[in-house]
């Protein structure tokens, strides 16, 4: 894995046509930091994930993500925003995550489905490689997104909103890999919606209204005051508690 560098902000405004999404976002995420992006709905967050991706155009501004390639950078995307009419197994799903290493037009070989199917067992799913994603439940589809950026195997993970729509049992689960990642030096952004989450995982977070209200340790990036000019009310999500230590 390659170390990762620094990725800093400076004066990023980000647009949805001619509606601004993110306005003057300055701000740096450490190596090896695991940051929380929390805000109303409509805040910018998936566009500001987005972009730290290269999947969106930066209307002014700069992000610099310190020389990586675009390979070293993974985005998991909301999974109940993703179309899985698509005819395509689980085990397929899951090896497209190494395209960005191995090139578009080149062909997966064997040895790359069986590392498929080794990250699917590494996230419960042994038995589902061959299962078309049609017939998953959100939970086990979310499984299979967590297996193929397992494959990236990429430095720096984007997150949005990986727990949202699972049952308890996929978060605790989830929850597990995503420390076992930060736990290996890589950099974490996470997009979520659940503020006592936020404090039970992340040491830094980003709230996030359009702008940036706060971005620093969690407990006092999540003050009431902070929480207040954004707009946003605090809600329980009692698995956490599991991982408040």
């Amino acid at each position: 894995m390659v170390t990762p560098a620094p990725i800093r902000l400076d004066g990023v405004s980000l647009y949805h046509g001619r509606a601004a999404a993110v306005r003057d976002l300055s701000g740096c995420f450490a190596p090896g930091s695991l940051t929380a992006i929390v805000g109303p709905n409509g805040a910018g967050k998936t566009t500001l994930l987005r972009a730290l991706a290269g999947l969106h155009p930066v209307a002014a501004g700069r992000i610099d993500t310190g020389g990586l390639a675009p390979a070293d950078i993974a985005l998991l995307p909301q999974g109940s925003q993703l179309d899985r009419g698509f005819p395509i197994t689980c085990r397929d799903v899951v090896a497209l995550g190494l395209t960005g290493r191995i090139g578009a037009f080149r062909p997966i070989g064997a040895h790359h489905l069986a590392a498929a199917e080794t990250a699917l067992a590494a996230v419960g799913l042994p038995d589902h490689a061959t299962r078309p994603i049609g017939a998953l439940s959100a939970g086990q589809f979310q499984r299979v997104l967590f297996a193929r950026t397992m494959l990236q195997d990429a430095p720096v993970l984007l997150l949005d909103e990986p727990f949202s729509a699972v049952d308890s049992r996929t978060a605790y689960d989830l929850l597990d890999i995503l420390q076992g990642w930060h736990a290996e030096g890589r950099t974490i952004v996470i997009v979520l919606h659940d503020l006592d989450l936020a404090r039970a995982l992340c040491p830094q977070t980003l709230l996030l209204a359009g702008e940036r209200i706060a971005w620093g340790p969690t407990a006092q990036a999540l003050s009431e005051a902070n929480r207040h000019r954004a707009g946003l009310l605090l809600h329980a999500w009692t698995p956490a508690s599991r991982h408040a230590a």
